[in-house]
């Protein structure tokens, strides 16, 4: 407001006679979207801000910006939501094909790597029926560009620091309208009330490979496999196939197999560095050769 730069407040509305639908329990469903804006003063590119809120609490469980809409940026943002928060039971999508397959009965990469955490995607028919989080786009574009000139923010890392501390702000202290208190309040209370559906994140030597775009490759007869514009040696015999995991990272790393409940990874190759293959305080993968 000080800089001029602040949007004009909306008429004020009086509350809907019938409160619209919500979950009882938190962890039951969180509404899950995109929201491509004009984030930086100057800058004409329409940067998604990917927002997801819990349905019951509506706590924003995760808020951030990437340069694009991709598959990588889903497998960084969800797993940061879940360590911070737990695992919910449902996330509410629209039919994006990151989400949704035409293949009856298939699941894209990104929703088996859900699946393989007990966590399933809910499909919405229409925009409306995701309101919750429509809202919260409003509450995000009607702040974030006044805020980000204010405080000369142009860069997404930069803004991405922000966003933290204000996701925080508003869970903690901003009264919601329809539920006549704070997000976290409402969040705590359903605990205290033994209504959750949330999970704690298991401690599985998969985490970091699930969370990685993975595709099948063949060892050459070289035995080397193509990682970008490198081919690597792997501890495999020529011709057997192998699984490439691309990581948010930027990193790669060579499987044996596919993730599976029943064993533990088999790394064949990896440019990660040790100190991160696992957010967990458990036993390390298990390095091979042949």
């Amino acid at each position: 407001m000080e800089n001029k730069l602040a949007h004009p407040k909306p008429n004020p509305q009086p509350l809907a006679p019938v409160r619209r639908w919500q979950r009882s329990q938190i962890g039951e469903l969180w509404q899950l979207d995109a929201s491509p804006h004009r984030w930086f003063a100057d800058c004409q590119v329409l940067f998604p801000l990917l927002n997801m809120l819990d349905d019951c609490s509506r706590v924003f469980t995760g808020s951030k910006i990437y340069e694009r809409e991709t598959l990588l940026a889903y497998l960084d943002f969800l797993p940061d939501a879940f360590l911070e928060w737990g695992l919910p039971l449902e996330i509410y999508v629209d039919y994006h094909t990151l989400f949704f397959s035409n293949i009856p009965d298939a699941l894209t990469q990104l929703g088996w790597a859900l699946r393989f955490y007990g966590v399933s995607f809910r499909y919405a028919p229409t925009p409306r029926a995701k309101g919750k989080i429509e809202r919260g786009h409003q509450f995000w574009q009607e702040r974030l560009p006044a805020y980000f000139a204010s405080e000369q923010v142009s860069e997404i890392d930069q803004a991405n620091n922000h966003l933290l501390s204000l996701r925080q702000h508003r869970n903690e202290h901003e009264i919601h309208r329809e539920l006549q208190m704070k997000p976290l309040q409402a969040w705590n209370l359903a605990q205290k009330e033994k209504r959750s559906a949330l999970r704690p994140v298991p401690n599985c030597p998969w985490w970091h490979f699930v969370w990685s775009i993975r595709t099948t490759v063949k060892i050459g007869s070289d035995g080397r496999v193509p990682i970008g514009s490198q081919r690597l040696r792997v501890s495999a015999a020529p011709g057997s196939k192998v699984i490439l995991c691309q990581h948010t990272t930027g990193h790669h790393s060579v499987l044996k197999e596919q993730p599976t409940h029943n064993a533990k990874p088999v790394i064949l190759l990896t440019t990660l560095p040790k100190s991160i293959l696992s957010p967990f305080e458990i036993s390390k993968p298990k390095f091979v050769s042949f």
